[in-house]
């Protein structure tokens, strides 16, 4: 494998997003260096470094000098029960690795080239049909007060020398990850209808385009700032859940009043909000920079993580790599 295009420190890579991201770095010829907390049982691409989330010890800050980017991926899942507790490590886990990155990157002679931070779309809370775009109205409320915080701690941090860029990432769809296998799940049970009022808007991305996403925010010096990390057509639930059965060939679905999905969740250890909230964001930014989606249409993503097999999947993008 070359490493022709130089070091990337990728914080928090163990995760759904953070393995495909090593993988799809790799493949564009970066040494990935993977900040973890257990580098022992690190198996993806990349070598593991130990890092506590929080702490700024030389071992991995002296990765960051000369290194061609840092990415940072660190947080608790917010798929997870709605406690005190919990709120309060998915607010911490955020704040305090972007202020321990910070203090380290003080430390080096020659700091990364771009710092992309992933951030979220929930920062524009409970949106209904407003459309959101990067400047779109924030309200004071949980998640978007934590997501706030979590950009404001970039702010904080960031070398004044340095590129950053903030992608607000919606619902990543991927075969290996996040929610879609769940729901895939779900829907060949057949309870794949509705959740809640089924009004309520899905900003989605394929994790192909979420992952070249990533590849152009360090490489294309015009990407700076806050970007939706999204698609181009968000759908509502309904709609999603619809696509989703006709995609799998599951004729129907019994709906999922947003009652029953409250009273589930902490059984499931899960926060109904995840289902029963959205926003409709739109990559406007990153689109304007001349950034193109492979996939634009919910049904041709789903037909080919749910219906193509992963080596076969894997042989396709290779081919799009190479002819472009």
């Amino acid at each position: 494998m070359t490493t022709e295009n130089g070091r990337v420190v990728l914080a928090g890579g163990s995760g759904f997003l953070g393995r495909a991201l090593a993988r799809k770095l790799e493949d564009e010829g970066y040494d990935v260096v993977v900040l973890t907390r257990d580098p022992s049982n690190h198996r993806g691409a990349g070598r593991g470094v130990n890092w506590d989330g929080r702490t700024v010890e030389e071992s991995w800050a002296s990765l960051l000098d000369g290194a061609a980017a840092l990415v940072n991926l660190t947080g608790k899942s917010v798929d997870c029960r709605r406690t005190k507790k919990n709120h309060a490590e998915i607010l911490s886990s955020r704040v305090d690795s972007c202020e321990a990155l910070g203090a380290a990157l003080r430390l080096a002679y020659r700091p990364p080239a771009v710092w992309v931070q992933a951030t979220s779309l929930a920062i524009y809370g409970n949106a209904g049909d407003r459309i959101c775009e990067e400047s779109a109205f924030v309200p004071d409320e949980f998640p978007t007060d934590v997501c706030v915080a979590w950009e404001e701690a970039l702010g904080r941090s960031i070398r004044p020398e340095m590129r950053w860029a903030a992608l607000r990432i919606g619902f990543v769809l991927g075969r290996d990850g996040g929610a879609l296998p769940t729901l895939a799940r779900i829907a060949k049970l057949g309870f794949g209808g509705p959740i809640g009022s089924g009004r309520q808007w899905i900003s989605w991305i394929h994790l192909e385009d979420m992952m070249r996403l990533f590849v152009e925010a360090i490489r294309n010096h015009a990407v700076h700032g806050i970007c939706n990390a999204t698609g181009l057509q968000p759908v509502t639930n309904a709609e999603f859940m619809e696509t989703l059965r006709r995609t799998l060939k599951v004729p129907l679905g019994l709906p999922t009043p947003a009652w029953l999905a409250r009273a589930t969740a902490p059984l499931i250890g899960t926060d109904p909000d995840l289902a029963l909230k959205g926003r409709r964001g739109l990559p406007c930014r990153i689109h304007g920079l001349g950034f193109r989606f492979r996939y634009h249409e919910l049904e041709d993503a789903l037909a080919d993580l749910l219906l193509t097999p992963p080596t076969e999947a894997r042989e396709h993008e290779w081919v799009r790599t190479f002819a472009r």
